[in-house]
Parts: structure tokens; sequence; C-alpha cells
């Protein structure tokens, strides 16, 4: 009877070891996580403090978002708890798709309105091949994500330039996405204040009633909205409205965690 090389019975004890140590250095850690991705367009990936991951539009460099999301998800995850879709433009189609071409959701919410064409006609098609549940996107819809956390539409701005007014909570952390425009305000000022991040476009313009009432510990610059009229104002002029400002362009990728009752951002270059 031939035993296997000691050699290969060494490379085995070796793989099965480094599988183990990334496996638990991979596991969740009881926190929430909110990356800004560093990618063209907007992409938000959430952890959950129980595993679960949700990805929130996707950018516009399909293999850069796919980069991302294989350094940020285990090796062995395939599947994801929801994906969202949140404005009917084309920019963040291409990084959706690509992460469709990887992971399955277990659900997806998209504008009802969604096109049947171009890129869009390749999300419908790949979301026919997973059989994932598409359900329209909308104001009032509520997704328990588990472990305490929360996720809520609570506006839908028509047309390509707008977008969903999001907002996650858990505990005493508030995370308000909105890369809309003036549509959505009323629905996020009922959101009661401060706000713990508030993700907001860069030409929009910061000296509102709402950015008042808000009073965003921390503001995240999008891409999305654009205005005819460029708001100019410099960083530091910008800092009058909240005392911590991020953009991918300065910052790279941009993560908020939580423990549910204290919330601090780290930044990847």
């Amino acid at each position: 009877m031939q035993h296997p090389p000691r050699r290969w019975l060494a490379w085995g004890a070796t793989l099965l070891t480094t599988l183990l140590v990334l496996a638990w250095a991979q596991r969740p850690d009881g926190r929430l996580h909110l990356y800004a991705l560093n990618t063209p367009g907007d992409a938000l990936l959430l952890h959950t403090p129980n595993g679960r991951w949700v990805l929130i539009d996707g950018g516009s460099d399909p293999l850069l978002l796919a980069t991302e999301l294989g350094r940020l998800l285990p090796f062995w995850q395939r599947g994801l708890a929801a994906l969202i879709l949140t404005h009917t433009g084309s920019s963040d189609l291409p990084g959706q798709v690509a992460a469709l071409s990887r992971y399955r959701p277990d659900l997806v919410l998209a504008p009802p309105d969604l096109s049947a064409a171009g890129r869009a006609g390749e999300w419908r098609r790949l979301t026919g091949v997973l059989r994932v549940p598409v359900r329209g996107l909308q104001a009032g819809t509520r997704l328990n994500l588990g472990a305490g956390v929360v996720l809520e539409v609570l506006a839908l701005n028509p047309g390509e330039a707008g977008g969903a007014v999001l907002l996650i909570r858990y505990g005493a952390t508030q995370l308000l996405i909105h890369n809309g425009g003036p549509a959505g305000d009323a629905a996020a000022a009922l959101v009661p204040p401060p706000v713990t991040m508030l993700v907001y476009p860069w030409q929009r313009e910061l000296a509102t009633p709402l950015i008042s009432h808000l009073r965003p510990q921390a503001i995240l610059f999008s891409s999305r909205y654009e205005s005819d009229q460029i708001v100019l104002l410099s960083y530091t002029e910008r800092r009058r409205y909240s005392p911590a400002l991020y953009h991918e362009k300065n910052d790279g990728t941009v993560e908020l965690i939580s423990d549910g009752r204290r919330a601090w951002i780290e930044t990847t270059p």
C-alpha cells in the first residue's frame, strides 16, 4: 500500500491552516460597517453585525467594483442579502451587472420604471437567470436585516438624475443616503437629528434648512446629482456644515463602523 509523500501531507496541512486563519479573520465582528467604495460613480457596501451584505448602486467600472467586492467579502461568500438600485440612470448599472455576475442576492430592489434595453436589459436578464425576487423600489419599503439593522426607503425621486432617499438605522447610528435633488428633502427632513453620516451630492447647496436640521456629524459627498448651478465651495467653507467631510477623490474608500452606541470612520487610500 502506497502512502502519500510527506511533503504533500505538509502542504495540505499548511493550506488547511491558511484557510482556517482567513475564515477566522473574515468572520463578522458584531459591528455595522458601511463602505463607500473608491469607484467612479456611487457604490455603497453594507455589512451587518450578523454577517449580511447589501450592495447599494455600484458605480460605472465593473472590473473595479468586482475587485473591491472580492477584497472585502469573505472568499467563500457567493451571496448578498440584497442588491439595491436607487435610480434609473446608467451610471451605476455596470457595477451592478458585475455584482450579479458573481453573487446571487436574496432580494433586489429597483425603480419600477427601469428600462429593458442596454445595460438595464442585461441587468434584467441576469436577475432572471438567477431567479432573484425583484421588487419595485418605493417609499415605505423597509428591510429588517437582523441584529437591529433596518434599512428604509424614505422617498424615490423620479428621473435619471434622481435617486432614492434611504435611511439605515442601527442603535444610535443613523446613516442617511440622499443622492437626489430637492424633491427628496421633505422626506429626509423627517429624520430626527443628529445624523451620524449624510451621503449628499457634491454639487448640491449646503446652506439649506435640511442641512441645518439634520446636523450631520459627517458628510460623505457623492457624484450622483448634477446641477446647472455648480456649488463652488472649498473644503474649508463646507466644514461650516459638518466637522468631518469625505470624498472618494480625496480619501479613497471610506468606512463607517458602528457598535450601535458610537461610530467612527476610517479611510483606505
